[in-house]
């Protein structure tokens, strides 16, 4: 066809594919795992579930076909929806096989050789810098981690930030780069500072009057610069171009539901371009591998991966987004300059040609009128066929036919609030698969020892369990018999988030009445507590839960809490009497609520047995299987187990073995008898 006729008449206008001085190298687009543990339940999906949801996003020209990567370095601490274990919790601590970012890398740079891989930092272990992030101690722990990949998985990182949103250090910047360097990782670019608010664009003013802070600088990296945030500025963008340094965004959000999420990705990798020059723009994030009762899990994430026990898995509108760039681009393509504009009608258009002379055009309607395109394609560029794929709210990522080029034009006519990818290359498809299982609850009742296989094979991580901060790692057992499941975080960490204490969550939202029980073991000075009815861990920037807890010191102090979130300033304004107005039964101030006490036997290093009971509104804790303590209480009403670590003085590091949860009054389970995920390939 010479026109797709999807629209009505209206205006027509004219772009050329024609090479310009303007002209700038497409660096890629992509998301990012991480900022959280965005994929700590995708390790635990069976095959070939995993693996399906692998190929959706990185394989090529079969789903999202992302060209980059941002992963986080996992650090201990929260970084939005919980927290990743670091390869170095201590000062004398390494190892290569810990957590699943690893394996995420791995596995996405096997689907897609050419991929992209980006890294930076959002919490770090607490013994960096005597608590200074800018310092010589995070420079070698960003090195030892880049030494760990390389050597013992095989991946080399093409690029790396100072730290994510967390301010500027022209002095670190300097001090990484002379590290990363003398570790022979000279090629691998620094992108800084990687802000988001109003003045993320500011260091560039002190980076032009620093000359060695400009040679150890390669990207110029900010946050949200879609819609009406901050883009950069004409004088940032100009003085990039002059030196050389490309502009990047490594984070952006688009926080929408259905096809909207999916014209609105498109809309921002193109505005990116457009209006700052962005020749890369990730997306925050891919998988949403984590429980629904975390920040952000659903929106803005391309596949929802909740149920690694059934297998099942949801594929968003999000991800036709990424495709229709995706699969029409590929790194070192050029953003052909003169034809990326807003279009008149309303939407906007990208161009880039390839190398061999191939080329990709990507329009959005959003919001637009009616109107014609007409592309003039120099005899230089591949002359076709055109394929024309096409979403709308209807369906999304179609073929709807080729377009011929006719004296070096082609023309379409762009329908509103539609999205179009025109491109010469070939091979493109909607990939998918049949076989995704039904959804299906938590498995209940629920038992775990953490007594299961090499902990090595699986990254240490023990199944289902989400780390909210801290990390809940499968270690030896203290009598040498099997492994069971420790804190291992010793001390505070540089966190990127509001801290408070390490947990770890498990379970169904939908949970009301039932029984959760689980031995603990506790040495001389610590606490650890037994979670119930958790049904918010919470907002994405602090996760102080709402929940139950019933807490046991190594010295017999017992305690029954209710924890109500984060405190809500506008509740705690005027007086310490109107403060006292907030009652217990209110709880509209957040924080912690003392509901009842006692004292039992000290006891430490001896494993005991904590159990939490809710019939409606009925609390009961047991000791060791005796009646503790009882209340009656009715804040929190459903929700998931966990498990929690005391940070007085410090981090506790508990141990804990054979959790159940189950029905009131019933025997307890067999251990999980449903399908296991693969240890990890190549181990």
């Amino acid at each position: 066809m010479r026109g797709g006729a999807v629209g009505g008449e209206g205006s027509i206008q004219v772009v050329e594919l024609r090479e310009g001085p303007r002209d700038r190298r497409f660096d890629g687009i992509g998301a990012v795992n991480g900022g959280g543990a965005t994929s700590v339940l995708l390790k635990d999906y069976p095959e070939p579930q995993r693996g399906q949801i692998l190929d959706l996003v990185f394989a090529p020209k079969f789903g999202a076909s992302v060209s980059t990567m941002l992963v986080e370095v996992p650090g201990d601490g929260n970084a939005t929806q919980g927290s990743m274990p670091s390869h170095m919790h201590t000062r004398g601590d390494l190892d290569a096989y810990r957590g699943y970012t690893w394996w995420v890398m791995r596995e996405a740079k096997r689907r897609n050789p050419t991929l992209s891989l980006d890294a930076a930092a959002w919490s770090a272990p607490g013994w960096i810098g005597g608590g200074e992030f800018w310092s010589q101690d995070m420079a070698d722990y960003y090195v030892s981690w880049m030494r760990l990949l390389r050597d013992v998985h095989g991946l080399d990182l093409d690029a790396i930030g100072c730290r994510n949103e967390k301010g500027v250090s022209l002095d670190f910047a300097k001090l990484l780069r002379a590290s990363l360097d003398e570790a022979g990782f000279g090629s691998v670019l620094l992108h800084a500072f990687d802000n988001w608010p109003d003045d993320k664009f500011d260091f560039v003013a002190q980076l032009r009057r620093n000359p060695e802070a400009a040679k150890a600088i390669d990207v110029i990296g900010a946050h949200v610069m879609y819609g009406n945030d901050v883009h950069a500025p004409d004088a940032v963008r100009a003085w990039a171009e002059a030196v050389g340094k490309p502009i990047w965004n490594t984070e952006d959000h688009v926080y929408r539901s259905g096809f909207d999420c999916l014209i609105g990705i498109v809309e921002c990798f193109n505005e990116n371009y457009l209006r700052s020059g962005a020749t890369k723009t990730v997306l925050w994030y891919d998988i949403a591998g984590v429980y629904p009762v975390e920040p952000y899990a659903q929106d803005p994430a391309m596949i929802l991966a909740h149920e690694p026990w059934s297998g099942h898995y949801e594929v968003r509108e999000a991800l036709w987004g990424y495709a229709h760039y995706g699969q029409f681009t590929e790194l070192g393509w050029t953003y052909v300059d003169q034809a990326c504009t807003f279009l008149d009608g309303g939407g906007s258009i990208v161009a880039l040609r390839s190398p061999a002379g191939d080329f990709s055009v990507i329009a959005e309607t959003k919001d637009a009128a009616p109107q014609r395109l007409r592309v003039r394609v120099p005899a230089d560029l591949a002359q076709g066929p055109v394929t024309v794929w096409r979403s709308d709210a209807a369906e999304q990522f179609q073929h709807v036919g080729f377009l011929t080029i006719e004296n070096g034009t082609i023309e379409i006519d762009l329908a509103p609030d539609s999205v179009y990818s025109l491109s010469t290359t070939t091979g493109q498809r909607k990939g998918g698969f049949a076989d995704v299982p039904d959804s299906a609850p938590f498995p209940f009742p629920y038992r775990d020892t953490f007594d299961y296989g090499d902990p090595q094979a699986r990254g240490r991580l023990p199944r289902f369990t989400a780390d909210i901060a801290g990390a809940f790692e499968l270690t030896p057992s203290p009598d040498g018999a099997g492994t069971c499941l420790r804190q291992v975080v010793p001390a505070p960490t540089l966190s990127w988030a509001p801290d408070w204490r390490p947990y770890t969550i498990i379970g169904d939202a939908a949970w009301t009445d039932y029984e959760v029980g689980v031995d603990v073991l506790l040495e001389a000075g610590q606490r650890a507590a037994l979670m119930g009815r958790v049904n918010h861990v919470g907002t994405g920037y602090g996760f102080i839960p709402k929940c139950y807890l019933f807490e046991l010191a190594a010295d017999g102090t017992c305690r029954l809490v209710s924890v109500d979130g984060k405190e809500d300033p506008a509740e705690l304004v005027g007086d310490a009497e109107q403060r006292a107005l907030i009652t217990a039964a209110d709880h509209r101030a957040g924080g912690e609520q003392l509901i009842a006490e006692a004292t039992a036997a000290a006891n430490p290093g001896r494993w005991q047995r904590l159990t939490l009971r809710f019939s409606g509104a009925r609390i009961t804790t047991l000791l060791d299987g005796e009646p503790l303590l009882g209340t009656v209480h009715t804040t929190h009403t459903a929700g998931m187990a966990g498990l929690l670590a005391g940070t007085e003085p410090s981090f506790s590091t508990p141990r804990f073995a054979n959790l159940v949860v189950k029905h009131l009054d019933t025997d307890d389970p067999t251990t999980w008898q449903g399908k296991e995920a693969p240890l990890y390939p190549g181990l």
